[in-house]
């Protein structure tokens, strides 16, 4: 189904198969009602589940411009929206210098004379200006997919920066003004819930939770990327999984190491799982030393039964 033919939230299902996510229709009501309002998207959920895939498979089905925004601690204005390109307005002034000696002459200090040139609009405007992320996706408008990814990674005063965006789809800049976007980008936020995120941000935002698929959607999404596999081998990868899922690990596999670990089966004409390949191939799915040895410890439960 092209993206033309959307008209209903069912319509996702099959759109969003087509770059291989399967969706419900808690995720397709989400989606239509971002894209009609629009309003951007803030999807909370474990890690693994799914959340940063979905934004992406949003993108390739709609055949938008995906623009990634990872987060980070420190992360602020500078790197996200715009900032000024010093160097090539330095340049500018020395080629300019007479005039700016003329237009300057008469200011008591520093602060005056860049008053002064502030007013003039060659200096203060969009061609020293870098674009970052969100001011790129601002001025892509409908064409374009924000992904602003682990958001709870920023620190708590970068969303500050971001509610402006997205509550108007816009950016204030105060040397120029106020940048508007023509038609409005579609917006995800993802949160792993390592902190909390602001009442005023979540306002601004439809809200999905993703937790981690249940056996019957990771069935699915295994066979929407191996639709080969035989029946017998996923019913194993299945079973071990579930029992990988009862213990207390740290880091749960997520739905992308399990479709790597799957490949990885079949690239080593696996028909069935036995102990000694569930341990050499167990690392593309366990990425944590005390994990892997935990799983070692518990490897006759994994495979039992399969």
């Amino acid at each position: 189904m092209s993206y033309s033919k959307v008209q209903k939230p069912s319509d996702y299902s099959e759109l969003l198969y087509s770059a291989k996510f399967i969706s419900n229709e808690e995720i397709n009501t989400v989606l239509h009602l971002a894209v009609n309002l629009p309003k951007p998207v803030f999807i909370e959920g474990p890690v693994g589940s799914g959340k940063t895939f979905l934004a992406k498979a949003f993108a390739e089905a709609t055949k938008r411009k995906l623009i990634r925004l990872q987060c980070y601690e420190g992360l602020d204005e500078s790197k996200t929206i715009y900032e000024w390109e010093y160097s090539k307005q330095l340049l500018f002034t020395q080629m300019l210098k007479d005039k700016i000696d003329k237009l300057t002459f008469k200011a008591k200090n520093i602060e005056e004379a860049i008053s002064i040139l502030s007013k003039e609009k060659g200096f203060f405007s969009e061609d020293f200006l870098v674009t970052r992320p969100v001011l790129e996706a601002i001025k892509g408008g409908e064409k374009t997919v924000l992904l602003i990814d682990e958001i709870d990674k920023a620190d708590a005063e970068f969303e500050a920066f971001l509610l402006e965006v997205l509550s108007e789809f816009s950016i204030s800049i105060p040397e120029i003004g106020t940048i508007r976007a023509v038609s409005k980008p579609i917006i995800f936020l993802t949160s792993n819930n390592s902190r909390e995120i602001s009442d005023a941000l979540k306002r601004r935002c439809l809200y999905l939770y993703m937790d981690i698929p249940d056996r019957e959607m990771t069935r699915k999404i295994i066979l929407a990327h191996i639709p080969n596999i035989k029946e017998r081998l996923i019913l194993q990868v299945l079973d071990s999984v579930d029992n990988i899922r009862k213990l207390r690990l740290n880091r749960q596999p997520s739905v992308g190491e399990i479709i790597d670990w799957v490949k990885s089966l079949i690239i080593l004409s696996a028909d069935d799982i036995s102990k000694d390949l569930f341990i050499k191939t167990m690392t593309t799915l366990i990425k944590e030393q005390n994990d892997i040895l935990l799983v070692k410890k518990s490897i006759d439960s994994i495979i039992k039964g399969i």
